[in-house]
């Protein structure tokens, strides 16, 4: 009688002490052991801690790649101590877009599934169906392979692997070759509210550039004195020659921060982001041709081709 109140009991303890036989969602993500429901020889399943630690990690925190082409974000697992034969383990591959990166508090819940895979068995979700593979050039390889990269692919990548009760997880940022531009109304600075300026972006084939793209082209030369949208929702700017009228002449070099705006009511230029494709220079549409844009465009010399028949140079490296 004793035996069959045992299983219940069991559950009951775990539910109590989610701490105690393994890991409540609610409590992080690693814990650094991995338990195991398995029985224990005479018949009665047992949850029991076994002294086998899952590791999931990345040679690579960050990649780069070029728009069109393929790249993989890198992901191995493995057990200390080593395992005599392999489990049956679950990986998923999640996404947080670069435009949410910043913004989110819970980065968790805005994650989006990417890809889902046991043994021989995989699904791909949303703009990823038919363009994500798992390598697994090697046992314990999951890396993620991902075909035609597009402009708005980029952002932080989770790689998961669960076996039974327990999962590890490693992240991967992934960024695009490309160039940061500033973008105005030809009726003046500081006419877009969030929404109007990531239109325009679009309208140029590009996105609404990261505070991590803008620090970038700080860092390969930008200097541009008006405050313009970014991806997250700040409106900031890049100057390399401190002055009067830009934040003034006693603070250091650096992006210029307003912080957090309200989206819909204030107004500021836009700092765009267009990818490279393949190697090739990108055809961006310029809002205005003023000699400060020369000078922005001529860091590297890499020509841009307009469609009104100008041309611009690259402010950043491996666009073209």
């Amino acid at each position: 009688m004793l035996g069959l109140h045992r299983p219940l009991v069991v559950v009951w303890v775990y539910l109590l002490f989610p701490g105690a036989g393994g890991r409540s969602s609610f409590y992080g993500y690693n814990n650094g052991f991995h338990y195991q429901d398995i029985s224990n020889g005479n018949g009665n399943g047992e949850i029991y801690f076994n002294g086998i630690r899952l590791l999931v990690e990345s040679p690579q925190s960050s990649v780069l790649g070029t728009r069109g082409n393929s790249i993989t974000l890198p992901c191995k697992y493995r057990y200390e101590p080593e395992l005599t034969a392999p489990r049956r383990t679950r990986v998923k591959w999640s996404w947080l877009p670069a435009s949410t990166t910043a913004a989110s508090t819970d980065a968790f819940t805005a994650e989006t599934d990417v890809m889902v895979a046991m043994g021989n068995r995989h699904r791909s979700y949303g703009g990823f169906r038919g363009r994500v593979r798992l390598r697994r050039s090697t046992p314990g390889d999951m890396s993620l392979v991902i075909n035609e990269l597009q402009l708005n692919d980029t952002g932080r990548y989770r790689c998961e692997v669960i076996d039974g009760l327990e999962d590890e997880s490693v992240t991967v940022e992934l960024e695009l070759k490309g160039v940061v531009f500033p973008y105005y109304s030809k009726k003046g600075r500081y006419h877009f509210n969030f929404f109007a300026a990531h239109q325009v972006c679009q309208d140029q084939e590009a996105t609404l550039a990261t505070a991590e793209q803008l620090f970038s082209a700080w860092e390969d030369g930008l200097d541009w004195c008006n405050a313009g949208w970014l991806a997250d929702g700040t409106a900031q700017y890049p100057i390399t020659v401190p002055r009067h009228g830009c934040g003034g002449e006693d603070l250091a070099p650096g992006l210029r921060s307003y912080g957090r705006r309200q989206r819909f009511l204030n107004l500021y230029d836009a700092f765009c982001f267009s990818a490279s494709t393949k190697g090739e220079c990108e055809h961006v549409t310029a809002a205005l041709l003023t000699p400060s844009l020369t000078v922005l465009f001529h860091h590297i010399g890499c020509l841009l081709n307009l469609k009104d028949g100008k041309q611009l140079h690259s402010s950043s490296p491996g666009l073209c």
